[in-house]
């Protein structure tokens, strides 16, 4: 699992790196990665295009897309217990 891809910023050597692994897993193993970018940014944060287009189209090939909108269920939960604690005072 490659877990908060592109929460930082990446090093420069991140890219061949991601794609090793990735690449090393195809039709091997499963792979879950979760981002809070869309795919059509990948090429500009990991900065190789060359790279992640055949790396983007083997994660795809037998891959699922799942995409959550909405807001963060961190900041409601923390929002309700504020809430909460003020309506106790």
């Amino acid at each position: 699992m490659v877990g908060r891809l592109f929460l930082r910023k990446l090093p420069a050597n991140a890219c061949d790196e991601l794609a090793d692994v990735l690449m090393s897993r195809y039709e091997k193993a499963s792979t879950i990665i979760t981002s809070n970018r869309t795919l059509d940014n990948w090429a500009k944060l990991l900065g190789d295009l060359v790279v992640v287009t055949p790396l983007l189209d083997r994660l795809m090939h037998h891959g699922h897309l799942l995409k959550f909108e909405g807001k963060s269920w961190r900041l409601k939960e923390a929002a309700a217990r504020l809430a909460k604690r003020g309506s106790a005072d």
